[in-house]
C-alpha cells in the first residue's frame, strides 16, 4: 500500500489552486537505509506523555506508541487490541497487547498504563489534564486489562479520539520513585516502538535505529531515523534538493520553496497526511494588561486584521478565515453560526477610540509587546504583518522573537507578552485539544493551554458539561454555543484556519498513508535508493 504518492500543490500567482493525487505503482518492498528528516526545531522533551505538540511527536511518536491510533479507516489498536464502555461512560475497559517488550526489555503491562495516566496524562501532560481531570483511578485487572474510573462520564468517542495524542504509556519502572519532569529520559525515551533512541546532539539531531524485538513481525524495514535541526528554511530547501534530507513536515520551508519543489518530479508535495492535525494561526492575549482585559479592544483589534490579505500573501490562499476553537475539520461539533469580525480599520479606530484610547502626542494610543512563536515562515510572517496591522489603527507593537524554549517560557510561563501568535492543532474532538486554551485551572507554565490570565465561570461549566455529555447531538450544540461565545469574547483570536504541508522525496515509500503521518511511528515506512 502506498500513501501519499504525487499530491501536488498546483499555485496561480499568489493563490494556491488544489491538490492531485497520483496513482503508485506496486513495488517489492526494500529493506534497510536511513530516512532523513528536517525539523525547524527543538523541544526541551521527547516524552508525548509530558508534551502534546507536533516537535515532539514527529520524533518520539517513531519510538513511543499510543495505546490506539487513527487511520483512514477509523482508530486502530497498537498498544491496546480492544476497548468497551459501560452503559453510563464512567468505567472504560482496555485490552492491552500481550507480549510487547520496553526497549530495555522490560515486559509492558498495565502497571504501565496506570501509573502514566494518573501521574502524566492527569497531572502533569498539557493537553490532558484538562481532558482527564474526571479520572480518579486506573484498576489493573489483570497484567493485560485497564480499566479506567471516570467520576463523571468519558464519552468513548472522545476517548479514542484523544488516544493517538494523549494515549501514550511509559515505562513504570523507570519513572516511578523519581522527579518525573526533570528524569534523563525525557529527551531519552525508552518506549516500545519500531525505532529505539540512540542519540539526541543538541542543535544538531536526534538518531533512533531499528527496535530488531519489535512485535510487529517484519517491522520496521528502516534501519534508523535521522532528525536533523535545520532552522534555516532556504537551508532546509538546499538539503531536500541535493538529497540530504528526505522529509521537510509541517511548511519546514517557504512558501515560495513549497510552490517550487511542488514542480519538481522528485518530491510528493501536499497537505495529506495531516487530516488529524488542522490547525489555527492564532493571536493570543495577556489578560492581565488592563487594556486586553476590555473585550470592545480585543475586537477592535480583530476589526483591524484584514484575514483575506494574511491568507492571500501569508499562506498563498492555502487556508481559510477562522471561525472560532473548533475548525471545519471538527465536523459536527463546528458550526458557521458564530459573529464575525470584518476588515474595517476605521470602525476599530473609533472603537478604540470609545474605549478610552486614543492616539497620543507620540502618534500611538499604547504600545504592545508581541511575541511570534518560531514556528516556521508563515508564523513569523504573521506575527509580522500583525504588527504591520496594529500601526494601522494607532497601536505600536515591538515584536520580540525567540527560540523554541524562549518563546513557550515567555507566553505560557513567565507571561511577559502582551499579545503573541503561534498555530494551534485540532485534534480530532474538541475536549482533546481546543478547550485547553479557553478553560481556565490549567497547570502553571503548561504549553498551549489557557496561560492568558482570562477566566469565565460559565464557559468553565460549558466546557466541563460538553466533555462528559453522551449524546453526539447534545454535545454537538454544546460545542457550537462554546464557539459563539468565544468569537462574542474573543479570550484568543482563531484567525486562519490551514493545514499543514509536507516535501517529501520520492524515494520515501508508504508516506502520508495516515491521518496523522508525521506523528505516527513509521514501521512500514521504506526508502527505495
Amino acid at each position: 500500500m502506498t500513501g501519499r504518492t504525487g499530491l501536488a500543490l498546483a499555485m496561480t500567482g499568489a493563490a494556491m489552486m488544489g491538490t492531485m493525487s497520483l496513482p503508485a505503482m506496486a513495488q517489492d518492498v526494500t529493506t534497510g537505509g536511513t530516512a532523513i528528516v528536517q525539523m525547524i526545531s527543538e523541544q526541551r522533551t521527547l516524552n508525548p506523555a509530558l508534551r502534546a505538540s507536533t516537535g515532539v511527536y514527529n520524533i518520539s511518536g517513531k519510538i513511543v506508541e499510543p495505546l490506539i491510533d487513527k487511520s483512514y479507516d477509523g482508530y486502530v489498536p497498537v498498544l491496546a487490541t480492544e476497548w468497551s464502555s459501560s452503559e453510563d461512560g464512567l468505567h472504560i475497559t482496555v485490552k492491552l497487547r500481550e507480549g510487547v517488550k520496553w526497549h530495555d526489555g522490560e515486559d509492558f503491562t498495565c502497571d504501565d498504563v496506570a501509573f502514566t495516566a494518573i501521574e502524566m496524562w492527569k497531572k502533569l501532560l498539557n493537553y490532558s489534564s484538562a481532558l482527564q481531570a474526571n479520572l480518579e483511578s486506573v484498576d489493573c485487572a489483570d497484567p493485560h486489562t485497564a480499566v479506567f474510573n471516570y467520576s463523571k462520564p468519558m464519552p468513548m468517542d472522545l476517548f479514542l479520539a484523544a488516544m493517538p495524542d494523549l494515549g501514550h504509556p511509559m515505562p513504570k519502572h523507570l519513572y516511578e520513585g523519581t522527579d518525573i519532569l526533570k528524569n534523563e529520559l525525557n529527551t531519552a525515551p525508552v518506549g516500545t516502538g519500531p525505532f529505539k533512541f540512540v542519540e539526541y546532539e543538541r542543535g544538531q539531531y536526534v538518531m533512533a535505529v531499528k527496535n530488531e524485538d519489535y512485535w510487529r513481525e517484519g517491522y520496521p524495514h528502516l534501519d534508523r531515523i535521522v532528525w536533523r535541526f535545520i532552522k534555516d528554511k532556504s537551508a532546509a530547501a538546499a538539503a531536500l534538493e541535493a538529497g540530504e534530507v528526505h522529509e521537510s513536515g509541517f511548511i519546514g520551508v517557504s512558501m515560495a520553496d513549497i510552490e517550487r519543489l511542488s514542480q519538481d518530479d522528485r518530491f510528493d508535495v501536499g497537505t495529506e497526511g495531516y487530516e488529524n492535525n488542522v490547525a489555527h494561526s492564532t493571536v493570543e492575549f495577556n489578560h492581565r494588561n488592563p487594556i486586553l482585559a476590555d473585550v470592545n479592544v480585543r475586537r477592535a483589534i480583530y476589526h483591524g486584521l484584514d484575514i483575506d490579505y494574511a491568507i492571500d500573501t501569508i499562506m498563498r490562499g492555502f487556508a481559510k478565515p477562522g471561525r472560532g476553537p473548533v475548525p471545519t475539520a471538527g465536523g459536527a461539533n463546528y458550526t458557521d453560526d458564530v459573529p464575525t469580525y470584518d476588515y474595517d480599520p476605521e470602525l476599530a479606530k473609533q472603537m478604540l477610540d470609545e474605549a478610552g484610547y486614543p492616539v497620543g502626542d507620540d502618534g500611538f494610543r499604547f504600545k504592545l509587546k508581541h511575541r511570534p512563536a518560531p514556528w516556521g515562515e508563515y508564523t513569523q510572517l504573521w506575527g509580522e504583518y500583525f504588527a504591520q496591522a496594529m500601526k494601522e489603527i494607532d497601536i505600536d507593537v515591538e515584536l520580540q522573537t525567540n527560540d523554541a524554549p524562549g518563546f513557550l517560557n515567555g507566553v505560557y510561563r513567565d507571561h511577559d507578552f502582551d499579545t503573541a501568535n503561534g498555530w494551534h492543532q485540532f485534534r480530532s474532538d474538541p475536549a482533546v485539544s481546543t478547550m485547553v486554551w479557553l478553560r481556565s485551572g490549567q497547570p502553571e507554565g503548561t504549553p498551549w493551554t489557557n496561560q492568558f490570565g482570562w477566566q469565565s465561570d460559565e464557559i468553565d461549566q460549558m466546557i466541563d458539561e460538553a466533555a462528559s455529555e453522551l449524546d453526539p447531538e447534545k454535545r454537538a450544540e454544546m460545542y457550537h454555543e462554546i464557539q459563539r461565545r468565544s468569537m462574542e469574547e474573543l479570550p484568543v483570536i482563531f484567525a486562519i484556519e490551514h493545514p499543514f504541508i509536507s516535501v517529501t522525496s520520492k524515494k520515501l515509500k508508504n508516506h502520508h498513508n495516515t491521518p496523522r503521518w508525521n506523528s505516527s511511528s513509521w514501521y512500514d515506512l521504506w526508502l527505495e535508493e
